[in-house]
C-alpha cells in the first residue's frame, strides 16, 4: 500500500511532536513542516528527516494529508485551502473561531470525501478508552480540569483552552441535546476567562457540572460520572480508571455494599493513537472518532458558555 503523503502545519510546542509521530509511523510519509519562522521549521526538519517551508501554500495539491498546528485564528483558512486542494485534514481544538467557519470545513469535506477529524487529544486517554457506557448512561456528571498558567495558550479563554476538552467528552457519552446552560467566570491572570465553570442541562435528565482553571498551583483532570447502579471515576491525569457497583450483598440492613473495581493504565502514547487513527480513517474511509460534526458540536457549546460569561462580565 502506498504510504500516506504527511505534511504538518506549525511547529510549535504542540506541532514539532505532530511531525514525530508522522516520521515514526508506518505508512506514513512526513513530507515537510511548515512554520512561519524558518529556523523554527528547519529545526523540526532535520530531526525527522523531512523539507522545512515557511509557505503552507507550497504544499497545496502534493500531500495527502495534513495536521493543523497553527494559531486558532488561522484554522479556518490553512484548512480550508488543504480541503480544496484534496488533502485530508487533521486540525487542533478548538477547530475554528466561529461556527460558520466549521459549518464551512465540513461542507467541503463532504463534498469532496475527504477526512476532517479535530484534535480533541483526551478522547485517545487510555483511562476513557477503556470506560464502557453501553449498558447505561450517567444522570449527573462532575468534571474538573485544572492547571497552572501556561502563556502559550493566553490566545483563548479558558473555555476553549481547557473545558472544551471536557465538552466534547460529556456531550459524547450523554447523545441527548442541550437544553440550558448555565455559567460563571473569573478573570485572573490574564484580560478573558481563567476559571470557569459551567452547568449543562441535557433534554434526557443528565445534568453536568464542568470546572476549568488555568490560575491553579496543582493539576487535575477528573471525571466523575453517576448512575442509578453505578459510579465512575475516570482520572486522565493518572490513567485510573475507577468503578463503584451495587453488589448482591447488604452492607448495612437494607443497604446494598458497594463492589470496587480500579483499573490503572500505562502510560500511553495518546497523540500517535490519535494520528494513527487519523490515517487509518482515511485508508478505510471510515468517520473520525472526532468528527468535523463532534469538533462544531463542542465549539457551539462553548461559545455559547462563553457568550454567557461574557454577557455577565
Amino acid at each position: 500500500m502506498r504510504a500516506i503523503k504527511c505534511a504538518v502545519i506549525g511547529t510549535g510546542y504542540l506541532g514539532k511532536f505532530h511531525a514525530e509521530k508522522y516520521a515514526a509511523l508506518e505508512g506514513a510519509e512526513l513530507v515537510a513542516v511548515v512554520d512561519q519562522s524558518l529556523e523554527a521549521a528547519q529545526a523540526v526538519a532535520e530531526k525527522n528527516h523531512t523539507q522545512a517551508f515557511t509557505d503552507y501554500r507550497d504544499l497545496l495539491g502534493k500531500v495527502d494529508a495534513v495536521s493543523i498546528v497553527v494559531p486558532t485564528s488561522l484554522h479556518f483558512e490553512v484548512a480550508r485551502d488543504f480541503l480544496n486542494a484534496g488533502a485530508h485534514v487533521l486540525v487542533e481544538k478548538p477547530m475554528t473561531v466561529t461556527l460558520e467557519e466549521a459549518d464551512e470545513l465540513i461542507r467541503i469535506a463532504k463534498e469532496k470525501n475527504l477526512r476532517l477529524m479535530v484534535g480533541h487529544l483526551e478522547r485517545f486517554n487510555a483511562a476513557l478508552l477503556g470506560l464502557d457506557l453501553v449498558n447505561e448512561k450517567p444522570m449527573f456528571i462532575e468534571s474538573h480540569r485544572l492547571a497552572p498558567f501556561n502563556p502559550r495558550a493566553n490566545d483563548v479563554s479558558v473555555v476553549l483552552d481547557l473545558m472544551i476538552h471536557d465538552i466534547d467528552i460529556i456531550l459524547d457519552i450523554v447523545d441527548s441535546e442541550l437544553e440550558r446552560i448555565d455559567a460563571k467566570g473569573v478573570t485572573v491572570l490574564t484580560s478573558d476567562t481563567d476559571i470557569a465553570n459551567a452547568r449543562l442541562s441535557f433534554k434526557n435528565g443528565c445534568v453536568a457540572n464542568v470546572t476549568a482553571s488555568r490560575a491553579s498551583l496543582k493539576v487535575e483532570r477528573k471525571m466523575r460520572m453517576f448512575m442509578p447502579n453505578c459510579y465512575v471515576s475516570v482520572d486522565f491525569q493518572n490513567r485510573v480508571l475507577a468503578e463503584y457497583r451495587k453488589g448482591e450483598k447488604e452492607m448495612y440492613p437494607g443497604v446494598p455494599e458497594i463492589l470496587t473495581q480500579e483499573s490503572v493504565f500505562e502510560s500511553g502514547d495518546a497523540l500517535m493513537a490519535e494520528i494513527s487513527h487519523f490515517l487509518d480513517c482515511i485508508r478505510e474511509e471510515k468517520e473520525p472518532l472526532v468528527s468535523g460534526t463532534a469538533g462544531r458540536r463542542a465549539l457551539a457549546t462553548a461559545t455559547e458558555i462563553t457568550r454567557l460569561l461574557h454577557a455577565d462580565a
